[in-house]
This record gives C-alpha cells, sequence and structure tokens, in this order.
C-alpha cells in the first residue's frame, strides 16, 4: 500500500505574522513547527503500516526551504521518505494552488492508494486545501474522520457531522482528512533522528511538476486579500461614585436606557 501524507510546517501559536503589502502569512521563522492536526495523519498512517506490512509512507509538503525541518521531523516519526514542494514561483500561493501543487506532486509520486491530511491548518484555520487536493485527482474524500478501518480495497470510516457521527465506506484511492480524536501522536524515536539526519529529501518546482509560472503563486492564486490590519481595542470608562444621592443609580439606567438594554 502506498500513503501519501500531506503535512503542513506553520508558525508557533504566539508567532503567526502577516506580510501587510501582500497579503500572505510570513513563513520564515525559526519555531514553526509540523501542523498538529498533520501529526495526527501521519500517525494515523503509520499505524496502518503497522496492521498492514510492505505499506510505505511519503510525507509531501509545500513551503519554503526550512519546510525540510517538518520532512525530516515527519521521518523521524516513521515515515519512510519526504518530498518538499519549494521554488520562488510558490510564494504567496492560496488554498487553490497550494491544493493544484500537492495534487500534481501526488500524480508524480504515481498516485497513491491513501493520502491522509489534517482537517485544517493552525495558521489559515480555513480547511479547504484536503477536498481540493481530492477534488483536482477525481478521487473521493471523507472529511472529518475520527476513526478508521483500512481493508485491501478501500476504508470505512467513522467521521463527524453535525448531529452525530455516520460511517462512509470508499474505495482506494481516496483522502481521508481527520480530526485530532483519531489518536494520539507519538514521539521520534532514536534510531528515526538518526535516519532522518541522512535522509534524502528531494526538492520539485514547477518544473518537476510540469506546472507553468501562470498556474502557481500569486499569478496563479484568485483569492485576494484586500487588507491585513490589526484591530484596536478601545474602551470608553464613566465611573460613578456612589454617594447616597441617587445620581450614579440614576446614571446607569439613562445608559442601560439608551442602549435598549431596559
Amino acid at each position: 500500500m502506498k500513503i501519501v501524507v500531506l503535512i503542513k510546517q506553520v508558525p508557533g501559536t504566539d508567532n503567526v505574522k502577516m506580510n501587510p503589502e501582500t497579503g500572505t502569512m510570513v513563513r520564515t521563522g525559526r519555531d514553526n513547527v509540523i501542523n498538529p492536526l498533520d501529526e495526527n495523519a501521519l500517525e494515523a498512517a503509520l499505524r496502518i503500516k503497522a496492521r498492514h506490512p510492505g505499506t510505505v509512507i511519503t510525507a509531501v509538503s509545500m513551503g519554503p526551504p526550512s519546510a525540510r525541518k517538518a520532512l525530516k521531523e515527519a521521518v523521524a516519526l516513521g515515515a519512510d521518505n519526504g518530498v518538499l514542494l519549494s521554488a520562488k514561483a510558490f510564494a504567496g500561493s492560496d488554498t487553490i494552488v497550494t491544493a493544484r501543487v500537492l495534487a500534481a506532486a501526488v500524480r508524480k509520486l504515481g498516485e497513491a492508494d491513501l493520502i491522509l491530511c489534517g482537517e485544517r491548518a493552525t495558521d489559515g484555520e480555513t480547511g479547504q486545501t484536503g477536498p481540493m487536493v481530492a477534488e483536482m485527482l477525481d478521487i473521493p474524500l471523507v472529511s472529518y474522520v475520527k476513526h478508521m478501518d483500512v481493508g485491501e480495497k478501500g476504508v470505512l470510516a467513522e467521521r463527524i457531522v453535525e448531529d452525530g457521527f455516520e460511517l462512509v465506506e470508499v474505495p482506494f484511492p481516496c483522502l481521508i482528512n481527520v480530526v485530532k480524536d483519531i489518536n494520539e501522536p507519538g514521539f521520534p524515536s532514536l534510531r528515526g533522528k538518526v535516519r532522518a539526519r541522512d535522509v534524502d529529501l528531494p526538492a520539485w518546482g514547477p518544473e518537476e511538476l510540469g506546472l507553468t509560472a501562470e498556474e502557481t503563486g500569486l499569478t496563479g492564486s484568485p483569492t485576494r486579500v484586500v487588507k491585513i490590519f490589526t484591530p484596536k481595542l478601545s474602551r470608553d470608562t464613566q465611573f460613578y461614585k456612589h454617594d447616597g444621592s441617587g445620581k450614579a443609580i440614576g446614571a446607569l439606567l439613562r445608559f442601560l436606557g439608551e442602549k435598549e438594554v431596559l
């Protein structure tokens, strides 16, 4: 079985920075981490491999050269290999272009029986990329999966819906995006860290993926961020001292009346 796990390197929760000119996220920080939900997806792949000997897990990440760190961490956790999708032409890509690049990478890898990813990333919070990858590959998608059983020909998945849960059975190839409740990610082993240190991680750009400049980056992205700003919070606080005259109570009642609270 061939499994591709889509992982994304995201800023630490307290270190999200935006470029006000381009409306894109700054991804060059040193404290970037693997998107937590993608760690759940990788753990799901590792558990499938434990039950299905011969399974090969490939981690794929699109981002700047620093995203190589996330791929090495994925290998340390148990992935067999990884591929970095990185080029200046990819800078500023929206979710549509990101899905296009990831889908092209899956095709170049020779397709996959199963593609796994987290249901969203903690930076953009859109939850769009995984479903669009499935659409571009023309394969079934099951989202918000909290449990799954993988057989020889497909997946029986339990997914979260608005009023409970539902069971969905899909054949290979398919894409599953998982929620954090599916498992508890493990830790890298010493052997894994040693292997990750020396692993060869190829980097693919538009040429390797058969994509043109018009299909990638800001040029190929139909989404436009019009404005980015930090909301300013201001409070006009008025203090009334209770002096026994009833003025403070009267002022409070008038204020609540003006706000139509009373």
